[in-house]
């Protein structure tokens, strides 16, 4: 059933050129007097648009172009008018009216926008007023409505009620309800209502602006006009034919488009820009009224002094707006020929309209039989023998699609424009990545842009053997560029990812600067098993993540590496299964004082770097300097802490002694603690005169510790 549609599908593009040859071009609507009708049109992919008419003007003659009220903000904002002749513009003007707002404020009616009955008889009090309810007539004027409530059987209600005041002085109320018929007895009264109801009425009316340009000159001569205006942003679609028996695989681009404006394209030269220029909306067409101050008026005569502040700055609200203009071409006339659009309100004959299919000669009572369909390789040469639509080329640092032929598109409507048909580079491959679901990579296209255009960002569908196969979306390529398309999953083949073994193995140690680095490499490796199970083989692309700070450490080689991954290429056969690994390496660095190593330091380092004699020998004088200075500070420490203990006890000795009270016992008892003392004093002097040596020698040491950690550079080059 697919394969039946796409036949059909391109019987109708074989014989389009054929039937549109057939068909009588539809006549293009007759332009009005004083109007200049479109003639080219710029879309941008930011939804604004650059619109250009040129018409024919005679001697002083206005012409009118028309907006909608939506358009004219960007229209005023960018209007240029050029006289191609020997005249010249002299002055542009168009429909305004103030807002509805603003326009209800000037009535007498002090009414707003939404008003219900009960606001507007209040806002017509004092006026003369007849209101009748069946039988009843009470006639008087207005002198206010007011709600008030009532209660009925336990509920209360709120009703309206309007009261009138008649002539004769007598009070009426009257209940406000769909039964009163309420009329305006005075002519004035009548005309305030009329007038509200006019303006509310015209705030629904036509929505169309008209743009009148008065020109002034002699003989007939050509007027362009052009301006920028809000459009939908039109959109790419693509078309990926892959034959089904060799040959190269054909590109078509299409682009969409769409007329919301307020008149007919007819035969306009028409450019698709992929770009963005900047612009911006600014209420120039609405009227600006500026809040000014509320002075009451004076309540008596006498008048209290002011004072006035100097002035600071002048700041005016609206600033000028530069006009965004587009390239303008200002030749008088277009080519003919037709668009090659398929769609509504696509190109029709060198007359104008749009191309309907069965508009053509009556059929004759007898019919000759159809011809054969054409096989499925006279289907595909045409499609590559089909010519391209449009011409693409850069226009700054945008890129244009240009459309080779005049084209027609009716207000309102929208067309399926075809802007490129190229013969391009595809290569079928499966491609798995990790954002794949179950395993199952996708069926995709390594397509290269052989068309020497720029492809804009869209959808594409690709046809397959005459079937469709899939579809998905592409972002901007250049000419030339190579980009993975995925399209479809692949349900022959699973790929199955493990982490593998991960090791860390030293390469080299450096020593300078009084600093030990030891260099070392984490190596990991990432297994994947592939299992084909379709009949035919794979050409499998594995999108392996780039990691921060790791680099590749396999053999194999990715055929392209992506902002963030590596792109590598396994052939499986059919029904096997095969296995690819990668392996990555990320450098390590540790950093050693040597001034701060220990010698178990150094038998690790020692020990990760293979045994390597010559690093130990290279750093043998420097833990033998370090020995010495250890085995001097603790020498220092033990003098220190001796020299601690004997003053301590001697603090505790003289306190005894201080309370010794003079028998012959405690004589006897000071007398030893004198000696004592004695003896301490000789150890103490002994203890400072080796703490003086042993400082001495340590600095020394220490000195001998600076020079060798100063002058030790080396590298150790360390073999797996």
């Amino acid at each position: 059933m697919r394969r039946t549609a796409l036949v059909v599908c391109a019987l109708i593009a074989i014989a389009l050129p054929v039937i549109r040859a057939q068909t009588p071009a539809i006549p293009a609507r007759p332009v009005q007097p004083g109007n200049i009708p479109v003639r080219r049109v710029i879309l941008y992919k930011n939804g604004i648009g650059y619109f250009e008419h040129v018409g024919r003007v005679s001697g002083n003659q206005t012409v009118t172009v028309a907006f909608n009220s939506t358009q004219l903000n960007d229209v005023l904002k960018t209007l240029t008018t050029i006289d191609l002749g020997n005249g010249r513009v002299t002055g542009v003007s168009y429909n305004s009216q103030a807002p509805l707002t603003q326009r209800l404020d000037g009535l007498r009616l002090p009414v707003g926008e939404h008003a219900t009955l009960a606001q507007l008889l209040d806002a017509l009090r004092g006026a003369r007023i007849e209101a009748r309810t069946g039988e009843r007539i009470v006639t008087g004027r207005l002198l206010g409505v007011e709600e008030r409530s009532r209660s009925r059987n336990g509920e209360t209600t709120t009703v309206e009620e309007m009261t009138l005041v008649s002539d004769g002085g007598d009070i009426h109320v009257v209940e406000i309800t769909p039964a009163v018929n309420v009329r305006l007895a005075e002519r004035d009264s009548t005309q305030q209502v009329g007038a509200y109801m006019g303006l509310l009425a015209s705030a629904r009316g036509s929505d169309q602006r008209l743009l009148r340009i008065a020109t002034a000159g002699t003989g007939d001569r050509d007027l362009l006009v052009s301006y920028i205006s809000e459009v939908p942003v039109w959109k790419t679609t693509y078309r990926i034919v892959l034959p089904s028996r060799g040959g190269a695989p054909v590109l078509q681009a299409w682009a969409i488009v769409d007329n919301t404006i307020g008149e007919d394209w007819q035969n306009v030269e028409l450019s698709l820009v992929a770009g963005a220029p900047q612009s911006f909306l600014q209420q120039l067409s609405q009227p600006l009224y500026a809040q000014r101050p509320v002075v009451p008026l004076p309540k008596s005569l006498l008048v209290m002094p002011q004072t006035h502040q100097g002035t600071i700055a002048d700041e005016s609200e609206g600033r000028d707006a530069k006009a965004i203009q587009a390239p303008m071409d200002i030749r008088s006339g277009v080519e003919g020929g037709v668009a090659g659009g398929i769609g509504p309100g696509s190109g029709g004959g060198r007359g104008g309209g749009s191309y309907r299919p069965g508009v053509g000669a009556p059929l004759a009572s007898a019919a000759p039989a159809p011809p054969p369909p054409p096989s499925r390789e006279e289907i595909e040469t045409r499609i590559v023998q089909t010519g391209a639509a449009a011409l693409g080329g850069d226009v700054g640092d945008l890129f244009e699609y240009k459309i080779s032929e005049p084209i027609s598109i009716l207000k309102n409507q929208s067309a399926l424009v075809p802007i490129l048909n190229h013969e391009v580079g595809a290569e079928r491959v499966s491609l798995w990545n990790s954002r794949v679901v179950n395993g199952r990579p996708l069926r995709s296209l390594w397509l290269t842009n052989a068309s020497g255009s720029t492809l804009d960002g869209g959808s594409f569908s690709v046809l397959d053997a005459g079937a469709f196969a899939g579809e998905g979306l592409v972002d901007a390529m250049k000419p030339g560029e190579k980009r993975l398309l995925s399209y479809a999953v692949d349900l022959g083949v699973q790929v199955e990812p493990r982490n593998g073994d991960e090791q860390r193995t030293v390469s080299r140690i450096s020593i300078a600067r009084g600093l030990l680095v030891q260099h070392s490499e984490r190596l990991a490796r990432r297994v994947y098993t592939i299992r084909n199970n379709d009949t035919t083989d794979r050409r499998l692309v594995i999108e392996h993540p780039i990691r921060a700070g790791w680099t590749l450490a396999s053999a194999a080689k990715p055929a392209e590496t992506s902002v963030d991954a590596y792109r590598f290429v396994v052939t499986v056969a059919a029904k096997k299964t095969e296995t690819f690994t990668v392996a990555e390496q990320q450098p390590l660095s540790q950093t050693y004082r040597i001034a701060d190593i220990t010698s178990q330091q150094v038998d690790l380092i020692v020990r990760e770097s293979g045994g390597d004699s010559g690093l130990r020998n290279a750093l043998a004088p420097i833990l033998a300097a370090k020995a010495t200075v250890a085995s001097l500070t603790d020498e220092l420490n033990s003098r220190a802490a001796e020299t601690k203990r004997i003053g301590d006890d001697q603090s505790r000795v003289r306190e005894n002694m201080k309370a010794l009270k003079g028998s012959s016992e405690e004589q006897q008892l000071l007398k030893r603690y004198a000696a004592q003392l004695a003896q301490q004093e000789d150890r103490v002097a002994v203890l400072r005169r080796e703490t003086d040596d042993l400082e001495r020698r340590r600095r020394d040491a220490q000195a001998e510790l600076a020079r060798l950690v100063d002058n030790l550079t080396t590298e150790v080059a360390v073999t797996p």
